[in-house]
C-alpha cells in the first residue's frame, strides 16, 4: 500500500480537499464514484460524506490502495 503524509495549516481538511491535495482525484467530481463504490474509508470507518472533515492524525485509505496520513503543519 502507498502511503503518504499531508501537511495541513488548520483544524481540519474537507475529504474532497483532502483527496485533491494528495493528487489522488483531480476535480471535486471524481470523489462522487469513490464515496458511491465505498471505496474511502477514514479511520476504518467507511466514508460516503464528500466533505466529511478530516483531523490531523486520522488516516484516509482509498481503494486499500493509499493510505493519506494527515499531520498538523509545525509552526
Amino acid at each position: 500500500m502507498q502511503e503518504e503524509q499531508v501537511q495541513i495549516h488548520t483544524d481540519y481538511i474537507q475529504l474532497d480537499q483532502l483527496l485533491k491535495l494528495a493528487n489522488v482525484i483531480q476535480t471535486g467530481g471524481q470523489i462522487r464514484p469513490l464515496l458511491d463504490e465505498e471505496a474511502i474509508q477514514v479511520d476504518n470507518q467507511i466514508c460516503r460524506e464528500k466533505r466529511k472533515k478530516i483531523r490531523p492524525g486520522q488516516v484516509v485509505v482509498v481503494n486499500d490502495q493509499i493510505a493519506i496520513l494527515v499531520k498538523a503543519q509545525e509552526v
